[in-house]
């Protein structure tokens, strides 16, 4: 059952990924990336997997230690449970980072890779996005601020 559980985690959250790299610009994507629910059904298989091994996982969290996560991850379900963890943090980061690229017109060929790297390993998706968002957040403020300028629309209701 806990295989199971393990595998079931990345499956629930696939929709929502695939949606994001493949569907960037439908309205059902943007609705479905809006919403923090879509780790409900992740955590409840981190809630399934969890539970049997609360002793362990408060204890490896209580007082974290290298040896405790350790130990931790020797139990099949404390395995499953960092890894569901894992897969609903990363799918909040990754709809954080959809939103982001599409309020900054960040190109959907550019996003898809970085989406694919943040599912395989979210802090290189992250750190290459940061400065991507970096940018475009400056050429974005840079544009507004052209439009606000000298014969722009707001110089113009001064007059």
């Amino acid at each position: 059952m806990t295989a199971f559980l393990f595998q079931l985690s990345f499956w629930l959250a696939a929709p929502v990924w695939l949606l994001m790299i493949f569907a960037p610009g439908w309205r059902l994507t943007a609705r479905v990336a809006a919403s923090p629910l879509t780790v409900v059904p992740v955590l409840a298989v981190y809630l399934a997997l969890a539970l049997p091994v609360f002793p362990e996982l408060w204890a490896a969290v209580r007082s974290p230690d290298v040896d405790g996560f350790r130990a931790l991850t020797t139990l099949a379900g404390g395995a499953g449970a960092i890894w569901a963890q894992v897969i609903a943090w990363d799918l909040l980061l990754g709809q954080w980072m959809y939103r982001e690229a599409r309020r900054l017109a960040v190109h959907p060929l550019i996003m898809g890779p970085l989406l694919v790297l943040t599912i395989l390993l979210s802090p290189f998706g992250l750190l290459l996005f940061l400065p991507l968002r970096a940018v475009r957040s400056r050429a974005v403020r840079s544009r507004a601020l052209g439009e606000r300028g000298p014969g722009g629309p707001r110089e113009a209701s001064r007059s």
